[in-house]
């Protein structure tokens, strides 16, 4: 169970998974010891699986972004997942309901490089049909 200060850090480690125990301890108002256990709690029980990359602002408002929905030949779907994932410009995939199966997060460097993802994608075997919707702006993202 999740008590109301491991939410508190939770939200402290989703803006900065790099933070100091010390910093952690001072804003919850609790000790090192303390911090570091609650820390190690939540990674040994699966709260916490991990620290990732986050880019900067300057190096994402270089890239261009796509919400790519994708409609997929039921029979080929575990293979068209795994075409999928072994490509590094997807950087998440998710099954959906509706017309289309999956959209995927694309990114790319530039119109050019994205236009050839999304060639990539629609020529996998087991794509029937795609639908690409490129991000004009991000107004947030937690």
């Amino acid at each position: 169970m999740i008590t109301e200060q491991d939410q508190k850090l939770l939200s402290l480690l989703r803006t900065n998974a790099r933070a100091s125990i010390s910093d952690l301890a001072r804003a919850l108002n609790l000790s090192r010891s303390t911090v570091q256990n609650r820390i190690s709690r939540l990674e040994q029980t699966g709260v916490i699986k991990g620290y990732v990359l986050q880019y900067g602002n300057e190096f994402l408002n270089e890239q261009v972004s796509a919400h790519v929905s994708i409609k997929v030949k039921q029979k080929l779907t575990t293979k068209t997942n795994v075409e999928l994932k072994q490509m590094s410009q997807i950087s998440a995939l998710y099954a959906i309901s509706g017309e289309h199966d999956l959209i995927a997060v694309v990114q790319a460097q530039s119109l050019e490089q994205l236009s050839k993802i999304l060639d990539d994608i629609g020529n996998l075997d087991g794509v029937e049909r795609t639908n690409s919707s490129v991000i004009l702006e991000t107004k947030f993202n937690r």
